[in-house]
């Protein structure tokens, strides 16, 4: 590792957490907002869902910088530790370092960026949208452009997407959203959360693997500036991903319900909210710590909350 160490995220809640998020953000976990794909062709056909195996990856300089792109999506928290400001890794939000179809997954992600994103209100790249990740989901520092780190992580992403064309119909994109949130009861979210939730992320939210039980709130989660610290995202996520292994069997009000529990607790503040959506159309979902605030002092209207713009 000669520039990087020698960061999920991502939410993301990252989205990671991101939010995907993790990249969640999304990379994906969070889903960006009006979205153009920079392309000059545009397929309009649905591809198969096939990544090369990582058994496959060639031997020599690429294939050590695939490998170590993989165990950096799998273990952000530990490989890329200078980087990451909390205990998530991409894989917190992305099952199986992005390889799992079900979970936000980064499979073609490589074919749809150059993007827009309104978000940031520009057209962001693939790294961008890697350290994008890195600040929210992560709620930590930007990979250098040049780094063995930076470089790994694309080439990772760009292995597996192998294949994919620019413009190609990814059906496994974009499901971690709810359109039309439900008004959501605290209280019965705290109650599910203690039944359905706690073996895996713990009674406090602060989890019990960054993989398979990762923070959902506190020190060690996603800032509340990931995709998922929005109530239509964190729902959503719920509703597709869990419980895990059982994902999509959450009633609409069950998936609002938790989270709206989930993001009414502390979490790390993201600095530049302000930043955010130059160009209008910033969502009114976002649970940010005044939000919060609103929630445990009985103020929260949620009407305005889950109102569109």
């Amino acid at each position: 590792m000669n520039n990087g160490i020698g960061i999920a995220a991502g939410l993301l809640f990252i989205g990671t957490i991101i939010g995907s998020v993790l990249l969640t953000e999304k990379m994906n976990v969070e889903k960006p907002e009006q979205q153009v794909a920079v392309s000059s062709q545009s397929s309009g056909t649905q591809i198969a869902y096939n990544p090369p195996s990582l058994d496959d990856v060639p031997e020599g300089p690429m294939g050590e910088a695939i490998t170590y792109g993989y165990n950096l999506v799998n273990e952000t928290y530990s490989v890329a530790d200078p980087y990451v400001g909390n205990k998530l890794s991409c894989t917190s939000c992305h099952a199986g370092a992005g390889l799992d179809e079900d979970s936000s997954s980064f499979v073609g992600v490589t074919a749809v960026y150059p993007q827009y994103i309104a978000r940031s209100g520009k057209i962001v790249t693939i790294e961008d949208r890697i350290n994008g990740c890195m600040v929210r989901s992560m709620n930590g520092e930007k990979l250098e452009l040049g780094s063995d780190e930076m470089k790994a992580m694309v080439a990772y992403f760009t292995y597996i997407s192998e294949g994919i064309p620019v413009g190609a119909d990814l059906p496994w994109r974009m499901k971690n959203s709810m359109d039309d949130v439900p008004t959501p009861s605290v209280a019965d979210g705290e109650e599910l959360y203690s039944k359905s939730c706690i073996a895996c992320h713990a009674g406090d939210g602060s989890g019990t693997d960054p993989n398979t039980g990762p923070a959902l709130w506190g020190d060690n989660s996603f800032n509340d500036g990931a995709g998922l610290a929005r109530v239509s995202k964190m729902a959503g996520y719920i509703q597709q991903n869990m419980p895990a292994g059982a994902g999509g069997t959450l009633s609409d009000q069950d998936a609002a319900d938790l989270a709206a529990f989930i993001l009414m607790q502390d979490r790390p503040e993201w600095k530049n909210h302000d930043k955010d959506w130059p160009n209008g159309g910033k969502p009114n979902d976002t649970m940010h710590k005044e939000r919060r605030e609103g929630i445990k002092n009985g103020t929260i209207n949620w009407d305005e909350v889950l109102s569109s713009n």
